[in-house]
């Protein structure tokens, strides 16, 4: 059996690190576990409980901009999983990812923006970043926000 590369070192390696984690804005917990699953609520593109871009995508917001906009929300989720669970590195797999796009009327291209999160697990994660998803377009998000992320993953028992 090979030696797994930890999370936390490849987020290192790539530049990034996981963002201090907001409150909860509303009645929630920001992650259930159950079992070996951890569900981790709906994270929008924030630095600090701020927006950093808001808007339609394919009006104010371009797919580029919202595909980066995902991989922000991406890496709040990974905060509040890492959080819930104890460690980044306790996270075994990704088991799904569910993307909202808050979409102009006409915009189907919703999978295009949701691949920013998907390459960033997969970047992280290599095969156990494989996942399965969902890609829905929808009309707002909370605070205007372009894109939210949510995610279901696997951590050690």
């Amino acid at each position: 059996m090979s030696a797994r590369v930890r999370p936390t070192d490849r987020l290192a390696e790539l530049g990034l690190s996981l963002p201090p984690l907001s409150a909860p804005a509303g009645k929630f917990l920001p992650g259930v576990r159950s079992g070996t699953l951890l569900f981790v609520s709906g994270q929008t593109p924030t630095v600090n409980g701020r927006p950093t871009v808001t808007g339609y995508v394919g009006r104010e917001v371009s797919v580029i901009q919202a595909r980066d906009a995902a991989r922000l929300a991406t890496l709040n989720a990974l905060a509040l999983a890492a959080t819930a669970a104890g460690s980044l590195d306790q996270v075994r797999r990704i088991i799904r990812l569910t993307g909202y796009v808050r979409s102009a009327a006409g915009f189907s291209e919703q999978p295009a923006v949701i691949n920013g999160a998907s390459e960033l697990l997969i970047e992280i994660w290599g095969a156990d970043g494989q996942h399965a998803r969902s890609a829905i377009g929808v009309a707002e998000l909370p605070g205007g926000a372009p894109v939210e992320i949510e995610l279901v993953v696997e951590v050690d028992p």
